[in-house]
């Protein structure tokens, strides 16, 4: 992680979220949730302490410590995704994956017509080297025939 990490934490009475990150957006979304829980003084900056140590030797994860349920318990949890996030992260890749199908196609069309207009251009450059080597035969035979006589 870029930055100096800190450490924040906050509770929903039952246990307490903890998570080493650069900043407090960061650290709600790890959390996974939408709210300012800074602004409410639900969550805070924390400097000490064995939820303190365990978010900073796995930063980035969210520290679950049971407070109610589970006392002392310590344990890494994963967040549950942001779903209008992960719903806007998956919509863009499908489009993405719509669009590069949609150059492939186009790009393959395209090609394909060029090589035809390549080979409809190859026989008529025969064509006239064909008709000029000819006419060439034609002119030097003349030029001969009027040299010779």
């Amino acid at each position: 992680m870029a930055g100096r990490l800190k450490v924040f934490a906050w509770s929903d009475g039952f246990h307490r979220f903890t998570v080493a990150t650069t900043s407090r957006p960061k650290a709600l979304e790890a959390w996974g949730v939408g709210q300012d829980l800074f602004a409410g003084g639900l969550a805070d900056e924390i400097r000490e302490g064995d939820d303190y140590d365990a978010a900073l030797a796995r930063p980035g994860t969210v520290i679950r410590t049971g407070v109610a349920v589970d006392p002392g318990e310590v344990k890494p949890v994963r967040p549950k995704a942001n779903e209008p996030a992960a719903k806007r992260a998956r919509a863009r890749r499908d489009q993405l994956k719509a669009e590069l199908e949609t150059l492939e196609t186009e790009t393959e069309r395209a090609l394909s017509e060029l090589a035809a207009e390549r080979e409809a251009l190859d026989a008529r450059m025969a064509e006239v080297k064909a008709k000029a080597d000819r006419e060439r035969k034609r002119l030097k035979a003349a030029l001969n025939k009027d040299d010779g006589g």
